[in-house]
């Protein structure tokens, strides 16, 4: 096993889930040490994503997808400062590195067939499936093969980003928005990276609604040329207006609303592509499916996390290039041991994407 020259100390700070019971607790743990391909890494930034929200409360959904004990946080980066055994010769002390959460199996169909990020056996760094390690302490163990090496000298706050970024790349690519007008549905993280994201992949013309105004100034800061409040305004009007009458030609829901997942398929021009991000938790219902679909001859996709490691790379560089504006949407950076306020600013729609750091 090799250590960096720095002692490393016996215990860590970090945020463990230990009963079914709503928030987490902050204590003192031992610092792991890492096994048969396996790094240990010092962790230097965590974001909060939603699920992280999900298993805070700890409902019903939270028992689905997590499992007790866990420390949560997978939006993650940090430092390798010691390598187990059989590790790959590119992963050395000192190296910077995300995670790449969706942690596949490696040999059901979708592993063989260059699918490994919809594994069919996926377990998920940050939520106990599999491992109970996580962004949210100062020290964590993540196996070589799901970590990305970073290409640049990236800074933190951005690095953390990465993951949420490259869902917003996948699905993007996966409709292709090079000379198209498209509508982004929802200004969360998601919703605001495929702004930035759709822009430098070549949308001609970028349309943002949303239902709180505050998101839709930030869809406007990171590059949409349109924004819509769908609560006040005629979503379809200006849709019809904006395009010539003819619809818009891709269109990305980042909301999982069903309602608003059921009324896109009237506003795609016909050959127009739609991508599916949001998690809608009902049945979707589809209003005149032969004018509105059919006979439109449309392409759905829906993306589950990112193709590894495809849709880390582009995202690192046009982040670093400083081609997608990220200054609005990273909004705080608490100390992880203030995680309550953290939290707290998330929940109540203060803040958009929020930082942590261990160790403070």
């Amino acid at each position: 096993m090799e250590s960096s020259s720095q002692p490393l100390p016996k215990y860590m700070k970090a945020l463990v889930k230990e009963s079914a019971t709503e928030s987490y607790i902050y204590k003192d743990v031992l610092v792991p040490q890492p096994g048969q391909g396996e790094l240990l890494v010092k962790v230097k930034k965590v974001a909060i994503c939603g699920s992280d929200i999900t298993l805070y409360k700890w409902g019903e959904i939270a028992k689905t997808i997590a499992a007790i004990p866990f420390t949560p946080g997978h939006e993650t980066v940090g430092e390798i400062v010691q390598l187990g055994s059989d590790v790959p010769q590119e992963y050395q002390i000192g190296k910077r590195i995300c995670v790449e959460n969706h942690y596949y199996c490696g040999h059901c169909y979708q592993c063989m067939h260059g699918q490994p990020h919809i594994c069919q056996n996926l377990n998920q760094f940050g939520h106990g499936k599999g491992t109970p390690y996580g962004g949210c302490s100062e020290y964590t163990i993540v196996p070589a093969k799901y970590a990305y090496l970073l290409q640049t000298d990236l800074d933190d706050s951005k690095a953390a980003i990465l993951e949420p970024c490259g869902v917003a790349h996948q699905a993007l690519d996966a409709i292709n928005p090079i000379g198209e007008d498209i509508l982004i549905q929802g200004c969360g993280p998601i919703g605001l990276f495929a702004i930035g994201l759709a822009k430098v992949m070549g949308a001609t013309k970028i349309i943002a609604c949303d239902i709180v105004d505050a998101k839709l100034k930030v869809a406007s800061q990171v590059g949409a040329d349109v924004t819509v409040n769908c609560k006040t305004q005629n979503l379809k009007e200006i849709i019809m207006q904006e395009t010539s009458n003819n619809g818009i030609g891709r269109l990305l829901d980042a909301t999982g609303v069903v309602p608003m997942i059921n009324n896109c398929f009237s506003l795609l021009r016909k050959g127009g592509s739609i991508v599916l991000v949001g998690l809608p938790k009902e049945p979707l219902h589809i209003e005149d499916p032969l004018p509105n679909v059919v006979f439109k001859s449309l392409t759905l996709k829906t993306v589950h996390g990112r193709r590894i490691f495809k849709d880390w790379i582009e995202p690192e560089r046009f982040l670093k290039e400083n081609k997608v504006n990220t200054d609005p949407i990273i909004t705080h950076d608490f100390p992880m041991s203030q995680f309550e306020e953290a939290f707290a600013t998330l929940m109540s729609g203060a803040g958009c994407k929020i930082l942590m750091t261990p160790g403070k």
